[in-house]
């Protein structure tokens, strides 16, 4: 996964110095209304108009703040991969599973078991290799393996959140600076004129807005990958559950 995360960075970082080469670009004030008048003549699409606001901020706060989304849909994209391959048809391999173990063939529900991929296939796996022993010892031990792919399924979350938490944060950095720029420049000028404390605004005010956008977006794959995983917490526990009682069934029968 980690070599997932270095391809996904790669993939995307000439579309990140692309970015950060052409917000070198200075475009004055007339020169921008002008380009903003023919966009809406022409009738630009939404993301374009974007990507020429998002050129407009700051070079450092907005590259910054790219880095941030780059960084974070990695993480993100990992993630999914990882949950897609983890999810298997638990009804079907528990079914399997039961029909070895009433059959007395411990070793090859353990096969099958061992040739199915996920956290399920694991924890049946792992009550399997303790099934001569009592089921209170059989339920610890799955309990217990269970905390530990639960806490697989959960890794790299806490990354995504820093992403999530880090993008507006710069967002308001960048404003804060910009508006401490913007009052250099009145300082300097001497005067108080709307043109000159607008555009000190204005791309200070921009760092925060696709700081914000950046957040939200990591959000909502950040609540999809938490979805993902409480519903595979869930299957798990649920398989563990059917799992014990198989067992518990198997030793009934056993003389």
């Amino acid at each position: 996964m980690k070599k997932l995360i270095a391809i996904l960075a790669i993939i995307c970082l000439p579309l990140f110095i692309q970015t950060l080469t052409a917000q070198t670009t200075v475009i004055d004030e007339e020169e921008e209304l002008a380009a903003m008048k023919m966009m809406a003549e022409e009738g630009v699409g939404f993301h374009q108009q974007l990507k020429a606001k998002f050129l407009e901020g700051s070079a450092g706060f907005m590259s910054l703040v790219a880095l941030t989304l780059v960084l974070g849909l990695a993480l993100c994209i990992e993630r999914i991969i990882y949950l897609t391959l983890a999810e298997v048809n638990a009804h079907r391999l528990l079914c399997d599973i039961e029909k070895k173990v009433m059959a007395g063939d411990i070793s090859g529900a353990k096969s099958i078991c061992r040739d199915t991929r996920g956290p399920v296939a694991s924890i049946c796996y792992q009550g399997l290799m303790h099934a001569d022993e009592p089921i209170d010892v059989i339920e610890r031990s799955v309990t217990n393996y269970g905390g530990v792919e639960a806490a697989k399924l959960e890794k790299g979350c806490t990354w995504i959140t820093l992403f999530i938490t880090i993008a507006p944060s710069l967002g308001f950095l960048g404003t804060v600076i910009g508006m401490v720029m913007s009052f250099d420049q009145i300082q300097e000028a001497d005067d108080i004129s709307a043109s000159i404390v607008a555009s000190g605004m204005k791309v200070a005010l921009i760092t925060t807005i696709f700081g914000i956008i950046v957040a939200l977006v990591l959000q909502m794959f950040y609540s999809y990958i938490l979805s993902r995983i409480d519903r595979l917490t869930s299957q798990m526990e649920e398989s563990a559950i059917t799992l014990l009682d198989i067992i518990t069934q198997h030793k009934r029968q056993q003389p």
